[in-house]
């Protein structure tokens, strides 16, 4: 239910001029082609996502949900030191969108569901628990993330976790990986900080 009401609010994007780093806590960027997720939090065409999808980037190309429909974006902010970053589409007409949650109510074992585009794979759903809160990964000058369980792979940066009411309690921002795949320990942002930063952005 939460994918099919909410799942055209997520969008699938493309950054040209840059590629994730996996040597960087955030991913970090270099010269190539970089894939990542997002959502949008308004009708208008306001999209959330990671800075480290679109760091650096030269041309952004977000397709949203299911569809064939792909619309250029425009950068209106970045927030390095929490990894996001606000995205701006210019729809014909209002697009479907998903609100910020209150991370702050979430418990260790509720259940949350993620959407995202991993390895280009759009539109792919995923299912966990919240594993942990409060999370220090030593990445940088923020560490309070809510650690998840549900299987996240690159392509998942920037794209949401919702909780079962299909609010938005976190962004996906890292995973802890030995060989680059998903390990069941993921990493995303907290709606509480996500709102505020991009609130700030905005």
């Amino acid at each position: 239910q939460i994918y099919e009401r909410d799942g055209d609010g997520v969008g699938f994007i493309t950054a040209e001029g840059v590629t994730e780093d996996s040597s960087s806590p955030f991913g970090g960027s270099q010269s190539g082609t970089a894939t990542g997720s997002g959502f949008l939090i308004d009708t208008d065409g306001y999209m959330v996502t990671n800075n480290h999808v679109v760091e650096g980037s030269d041309n952004i190309t977000v397709t949203l949900g299911n569809s064939d429909t792909s619309y250029d974006a425009e950068v209106i902010g970045t927030d390095p030191s929490t990894d996001l970053a606000l995205l701006k589409v210019e729809p014909k007409q209002p697009l479907a969108a998903v609100a910020f949650g209150d991370s702050d109510r979430t418990r260790v074992g509720d259940w949350v569901i993620a959407i995202g585009n991993p390895f280009g794979l759009g539109g792919t759903a995923t299912a966990g628990i919240i594993s942990a809160r409060g999370r220090d990964i030593q990445s940088g000058p923020y560490d309070d993330y809510l650690q998840i369980d549900a299987p996240i792979n690159q392509g998942n940066s920037g794209g949401p976790i919702f909780d079962e009411g299909g609010r938005v309690i976190g962004v996906n921002t890292m995973i802890y990986s030995p060989n680059g795949g998903s390990g069941g320990i993921g990493f995303a942002i907290p709606a509480s900080t996500g709102a505020h930063v991009i609130g700030e952005l905005r």
